[in-house]
């Protein structure tokens, strides 16, 4: 009789989230003090949290919508909208004098 190996479940959509920000895209923004945060995943749309230098940043709607919404929904065609659940008033700007 020959043993089957368990097959691992597939990731979940929020597992393939987190598993990009942390290998691909807080590597970058972490040049830069910042760091992106997966609050949760409801159906088709992430909300994400932008910590360090990213909140409060005048560029952290740049960053979110040209850099990190496009590398999620390139590599991730589940998720179809990012929401931005930073408090940015809280933070501070890291790069107006």
């Amino acid at each position: 009789m020959t043993e089957r190996k368990a097959e691992s479940p597939a990731p979940t959509v929020a597992e393939k989230v987190e598993h990009l920000l942390e290998t691909y895209i807080n590597p970058i923004i972490a040049d830069h003090g910042g760091r992106a945060q997966l609050v949760e995943v409801k159906e088709k749309t992430a909300y994400l949290r932008l910590m360090g230098g990213c909140q409060g940043c005048s560029s952290s709607s740049a960053t979110l919508r040209m850099g990190i919404e496009k590398a999620i929904k390139e590599r991730i065609p589940e998720i179809e909208e990012i929401v931005d659940v930073t408090d940015h008033a809280a933070g501070t700007n890291p790069y107006l004098a």
